[in-house]
């Protein structure tokens, strides 16, 4: 059969297998971190091995080599499906998988070495941003080259999420990024003081917000519709959702900077914009959660739906906490504590990862010929072990975090701190050891995934399917 008629699945299949290598990876360094935090002789006084270290490795390893591929995989698979055509160059395909994951095996490296920018979410050094910024430009090209080659006339929503995300993170990061080299693996940044911050945490933020939220909902708008086998419950809302989501997020970057040297109007205009943000978020998760309706006996039954209505469960459940979090009066509480890295987990593992791997579940047999996984019961498994680790994981940080934050803020009679802090490091110690606990769940569901994807894919053959263009203008 001509190349023309079949879809791409070959890089498809790429990026989805090493979303699942990177899955690993990036749960293994959280499990090592999350260690050290308990015993902290686990660096064992090397460098490379230290918490400071690993750190950036395991936010880089997880948002984007696991998130990064799952969302290549996942909007090529996309957009060629619902366009009704070929991928636009399977050569810049090709390059595109190649270009991420040296950017990604460079991280690896560099980034334990201690090379870094130490901008959060930004702190690969100027020659791997180059790369980035290469890679990125392909993969728009191949992207936005698809659609325009389409064989339909609509533009499914979907689309539309993964365009945005894939036009914003560009710009964040080509505006963050700028820098004055000063050798070959050292730069310092554009900006300098309040402007570097505001510059920071409007990329920061946004990164959430386009590459963590946008880029994801591209994916549920497909995926929970196919594995429900129901239209989506309001294509409609889909459409406000997108439009109301894509103009918020942007504004919403300065609620990371509450009382620092940020003017006071632009931390509450990020405040404002926070709390309009609940809105579209969970527009778009009533929608997600509604194209069940009907239909909702599957979910007793299939354990890839599970995965993707209860990530958007998750979804909900992030998109309240975060705006919540961002009134001032409660940042005051929140910020600097564990409570913030309990919200950041239940984004990351709870919508996130639960999307992205019941979207795996779905992608991987069709792309090798299988009509499903190696075992449904092991995907089931996979789920509740996940769960109950997200669970533990973020009500030890939500107490932990409460916990320090009210110890940080009380004040004995005499009108001193009543505690001291390792007094308050001392009181969430034990929540450490649940925290552990909940992440050696998860890493253990993505050690099963790991195994039903091998027995899928052992003795099956790849597959590229071929191109049927509907007579009715829509997929």
């Amino acid at each position: 059969m001509q190349a023309e008629n079949t879809y791409n699945y070959r890089v498809v299949r790429q990026f989805a297998i090493m979303t699942v290598v990177w899955g690993v990876v990036g749960m293994l360094v959280g499990v090592v971190i999350a260690s050290q935090l308990i015993w902290p002789a686990l660096n064992f006084d090397t460098p490379w091995l230290t918490y400071s270290r690993l750190r950036p490795l395991h936010t880089n390893a997880v948002i984007f080599a696991f998130g990064g591929c799952a969302l290549f995989a996942t909007s090529y698979y996309v957009v060629q499906r619902t366009c009704h055509t070929r991928l636009f160059s399977d050569k810049l395909a090709a390059f595109t998988f190649w270009g991420w994951q040296l950017v990604i095996v460079a991280a690896a490296i560099t980034l334990p070495l201690g090379i870094t920018t130490s901008k959060e979410y930004a702190e690969l050094e100027w020659p791997i941003d180059l790369l980035i910024a290469v890679v990125w430009v392909a993969y728009a090209i191949v992207f936005f080259g698809t659609i325009a080659k389409r064989k339909v006339k609509h533009i499914y929503v979907a689309n539309w999420f993964y365009g945005a995300f894939i036009l914003t993170i560009a710009i964040l990061h080509i505006v963050n990024s700028a820098e004055i080299p000063v050798t070959f693996w050292k730069s310092y940044s554009l900006y300098a003081g309040a402007q570097d911050a505001m510059v920071e945490w409007w990329y920061g933020h946004n990164a959430v917000g386009f590459f963590l939220t946008a880029g994801f909902l591209g994916m549920m708008y497909y995926f929970v519709p196919k594995q429900a086998g129901r239209p989506v419950y309001s294509y409609r809302l889909s459409v406000v959702h997108f439009w109301a989501l894509i103009f918020t997020y942007m504004w919403a970057g300065p609620h990371h900077l509450h009382y620092t040297a940020l003017p006071d109007w632009v931390q509450s205009l990020g405040m404002v914009f926070s709390l309009i943000l609940l809105a579209p978020s969970w527009g778009g998760m009533i929608n997600g959660i509604m194209t069940l309706s009907g239909a909702w006996h599957k979910l007793r039954e299939d354990p890839i739906l599970k995965f993707l209505i209860v990530s958007l469960s998750f979804y909900g459940m992030s998109t309240f906490e975060g705006p919540m979090m961002s009134i001032k009066t409660v940042n005051a509480l929140s910020h600097y504590t564990d409570w913030t890295i309990g919200h950041v987990h239940s984004g990351a593992l709870g919508w996130v990862g639960l999307v992205s791997i019941g979207s795996m579940y779905y992608l991987i047999p069709r792309l090798f010929g299988r009509t499903e996984m190696h075992s449904t019961r092991l995907i089931n498994a996979h789920f509740w072990i996940a769960t109950v680790g997200i669970v533990l994981y973020i009500a030890a940080m939500w107490v932990a975090g409460v916990m320090e934050g009210l110890m940080w803020r009380a004040v004995s009679p005499d009108g001193t701190l009543a505690y001291t802090f390792i007094e308050s490091v001392k009181a969430a110690y034990p929540f450490y050891g649940i925290r552990l606990l909940g992440g050696l769940l998860y890493l253990s569901g993505m050690l099963v995934m790991v195994y039903n994807v091998a027995k899928t894919v052992s003795g099956s053959r790849a597959v590229d399917a071929p191109i049927l263009v509907p007579a009715v203008a829509h997929a």
